[in-house]
């Protein structure tokens, strides 16, 4: 699997991706999508919580592990109870495969299994915090030496060698493009585009280098 942030980079962008840009207007964006790792006898994986449904996909994607937490969904989920809250459908599941939710909206789930450890809060973030209470350990995930090749191709790819590292973002957004023949104002929000430059920096074992990249989500 591809991460939403690498297929922003690499000018990918589908659905899933450009979701996450929704809640930006025009303006710079310091500190955003934040992630790292650092290595011990495990690695230890920190991330804000735009990067829980892709922790959660790679999990799935890369073990048998059972999932136990919230699911929440925009639409209904036929044949299961959940409560309707702010817009969309709150689903507690316990020692799920997930199967019955194949495009949830959020995934804030839990794992314990013998080599992977996923802890995500249960409570999304308030829109428009200030980007130095933006928390970098909305997710963590802790992880078998195993995994490390596929978690550094799929959220680390152009990391070097290091014992650990932070990832973030700067958004540096110049333009919204809205859709063509659409008069319904929420989808013109929800299908606008966001143009820019994104900047990726990485600080990796204390050294820090910065790669700017055209935004288009």
């Amino acid at each position: 699997m591809e991460n939403f942030i690498k297929k922003v980079l690499e000018g990918k962008t589908d659905e899933e991706s450009h979701r996450y840009f929704v809640r930006f207007g025009k303006g710079d964006y310091a500190r955003r999508f934040l992630i790292s790792f650092a290595k011990g006898t495990k690695i230890k994986v920190k991330a804000s919580f735009e990067l829980a449904n892709d922790l959660v996909r790679f999990i799935r994607d890369n073990s048998d592990s059972k999932f136990s937490g919230k699911v929440l969904s925009k639409e209904k989920v036929e044949g299961l109870d959940g409560r309707k809250k702010a817009g969309v459908f709150v689903y507690e599941i316990s020692e799920s495969a997930l199967h019955e939710f194949p495009h949830a909206y959020y995934y804030l789930l839990d794992v314990n299994s013998n080599d992977i450890i996923l802890k995500i809060k249960k409570s999304l973030p308030k829109p428009g915090k200030d980007e130095k209470k933006i928390d970098d350990k909305f997710c963590s995930l802790e992880i078998g030496e195993k995994h490390w090749h596929a978690l550094k191709q799929t959220f680390f790819w152009d990391v070097p060698e290091c014992k650990k590292a932070t990832i973030e973002h700067e958004l540096k957004i110049t333009d919204i493009v809205l859709p063509k023949d659409e008069k319904d104002p929420v989808k013109i929000r929800e299908m606008a585009k966001r143009k820019g430059t994104i900047v990726r920096t990485i600080e990796a074992d204390g050294k820090k280098t910065h790669k700017d990249y055209p935004l288009e989500a």
